[in-house]
This record gives structure tokens, C-alpha cells and sequence, in this order.
């Protein structure tokens, strides 16, 4: 008996690590009139970051990385739902040459969804919005849908590839265009003050990254950055969520 509880002890300690939760990865393109993708310098911008976004955050099967249009009616514009199908076989007693070649089969088929999937992904970037929606940028409407990617249990990894200008006719909104906040404190009061009605999103704490479409020589009149201010302000009174900006 005693033999016996010995040996049961020992599997229990060889059982393999439960694997990371997959990554859920939001994509947030602007397709309203004040972003131009077609610009060479956003166009190469915005190509490099979608592709370290693939190399980075689709590794293993599950990851999932989702496309969102952001403009008039940015919650109900998925334009692309990508989920990782290649699985590595269990190496579990393979001996080292069994082990490296189902690695490096399981990287091959990897690598090959990636490819088929920045493909689509650059697609997406470059698709043209010639139509009404591209009057407003509802960035708030995309809170509900990080909202529910965070119920999946992933990790919830947003980018925004936007000048970040709300822009939404309508009582208790915000439109930057014509009215931006003028300072740092302005924008802070602002965002604390939209939070009151924004705080029913229960997002988690995603990492969130502003993909900007700004040069470095920008002046500050066309990328405000109180405007960054106000988005950074407002996602760390919804969840203390940092954001970066590139």
C-alpha cells in the first residue's frame, strides 16, 4: 500500500503545467475621413505594427485576434475574426529528435496561418470607407466589445489605430473636432466626468496600445495631446489600464 501511495505521489508531480490562457487580441482601424491610410508613412507604420501584432500574439492554438472598423457604428463593425488552428503534438516520452521534429512541423503550420492571416489583416487596413459612417468616430462603442473579449478568461491585448478623435453628435458626448480639450487638466475632467456613464463596461485591465498615424514633426495643433491625455485618463478610471502610445 505504502508502495503504492508513493507512485500515485510521483505522477501527480510529473503532470505538465497547465498551458497560458490564449491571447485575445482587438484590432481597432479608423475608417472615418480624418485617417489616411493611404499616406506612405501611415501605410508603413500601420503595416510593421500589424505584423509584429501577428508574430507576437499568434503563437499558439487558441489565440484569436479580431478586426473592428472604427467609425459611426464601430460595435457592430467586425470586419475579421482569425483564430489560431495549429496545435502542437504532445512530446510527452518523444525523445529529442522526435521532439524537434514536431516542433519544427508545428512552427511550419504556424507560420503558415500567420502568412494567410496578415494577409487579410492587410487587406482590412487597406480597405477604403467611402460612406456616411466616416462622418463620426465612436471610440466609445468599442468598450463594450473589450468588455466581452475580457469575459473569455484571455488575455485581452487592444490596439487602436486612430488619431483617437471622439467625434459623435449628441447630448453627453464628445466631439474633439470642435471642441478638444485645451489642456492636460481639462482632459482629465473630462474623462473622469465621462467615466460616470462609460463605468457599466467592466473591460478589465487590457493592455491597450494607440497606434497613432502621426509623423514625429506633427505639430501639436494636429496631434493634440490632450487628447491622449483624456483617452490615458479615461482607461485607467475605467480599470487602471496603462496606455502606450506609438
Amino acid at each position: 500500500m505504502t508502495l503504492s501511495l508513493a507512485s500515485c505521489g510521483g505522477e501527480k508531480e510529473e503532470k505538465p503545467a497547465a498551458p497560458d490562457a490564449p491571447v485575445y487580441t482587438l484590432v481597432f482601424l479608423d475608417k472615418t475621413q480624418s485617417v489616411h491610410v493611404d499616406k506612405q508613412y501611415v501605410n508603413d507604420k500601420y503595416r510593421q505594427t500589424l505584423t509584429d501584432i501577428i508574430e507576437t500574439n499568434m503563437k499558439n492554438k487558441g489565440d484569436k485576434l479580431e478586426v473592428y472598423f472604427i467609425h459611426e457604428n464601430t460595435s457592430k463593425a467586425r470586419a475579421l475574426s482569425l483564430t489560431v488552428r495549429s496545435e502542437k503534438d504532445n512530446v510527452e516520452g518523444a525523445s529529442a529528435t522526435d521532439r524537434e521534429g514536431i516542433e519544427t512541423a508545428f512552427q511550419l503550420s504556424l507560420q503558415k496561418e500567420k502568412g494567410i492571416y496578415l494577409r487579410q489583416l492587410l487587406a482590412k487596413l487597406n480597405q477604403q470607407n467611402t460612406g456616411a459612417s466616416n462622418q463620426s468616430t465612436d471610440i466609445w462603442a468599442s468598450l463594450p466589445v473589450i468588455a466581452k473579449a475580457g469575459e473569455s478568461g484571455s488575455e485581452v491585448k487592444v490596439y487602436y489605430f486612430s488619431d483617437m478623435v471622439e467625434s459623435v453628435k449628441g447630448a453627453n458626448r464628445r466631439d474633439f473636432h470642435i471642441k478638444p480639450p485645451k489642456n492636460d487638466s481639462e482632459a482629465e475632467q473630462d474623462a473622469k466626468e465621462d467615466t460616470k456613464q462609460l463605468e457599466k463596461y467592466a473591460i478589465g485591465s487590457p493592455q491597450v496600445t494607440i497606434v497613432s498615424p502621426f509623423e514625429p514633426t506633427a505639430s501639436s495643433k494636429e496631434n493634440n495631446p490632450h487628447v491622449t491625455h483624456y483617452w490615458q485618463t479615461l482607461f485607467q478610471e475605467l480599470g487602471g489600464v496603462s496606455v502606450e502610445e506609438l
